[in-house]
């Protein structure tokens, strides 16, 4: 089942993504799907304050840290792969150990390591539309 939204602001967009969090696992994989400001970080943002994870403002990308972890303990994992080339290098990041806690882990720029990821998982495509108006597109798999 794939579901669709619209959204025109970034704060639409938080929303969307504090709706979403309601619908995603508490343990679980998500891989955001989208081009270079499409608004993956910005979707992160309602997804963890909607878990209690963090505030907004503190939800920032982790493109040059790599990983950023939400919450005490961590309830949300946000990994950015932008700046990786190989899967041994995503490997490095020790994310069997990450996607076996009790957490949600979001990953941004997934789709560039589709071997690694399990079947079991959930897909979110961005697209910008022009600079407020974003559809975000919903996708969950599971193991046939």
């Amino acid at each position: 089942m794939t579901q669709t939204f619209r959204t025109h602001s970034a704060e639409e967009t938080i929303e969307v993504g504090a709706q979403l969090s309601a619908l995603l696992p508490a343990r679980g994989l998500v891989l955001l799907i989208g081009n270079l400001g499409a608004g993956k970080t910005t979707l992160t943002k309602g997804i963890a304050r909607a878990r209690g994870a963090a505030a907004e403002e503190e939800v920032s990308s982790p493109t040059f840290t790599l990983i950023h972890e939400y919450g005490e303990p961590a309830l949300v994992y946000h990994i950015d792969l932008y700046r990786l080339d190989e899967a041994s290098e995503v490997a490095s990041l020790g994310l069997d150990e990450i996607m076996n806690r009790d957490a949600l882990v979001v990953i941004e720029w997934g789709e560039r390591f589709p071997e690694l990821w399990p079947e079991e998982r959930w897909e979110i495509r961005i697209e910008a539309v022009d600079e407020d108006q974003r559809v975000i597109e919903v996708r969950g798999l599971s193991k046939k």
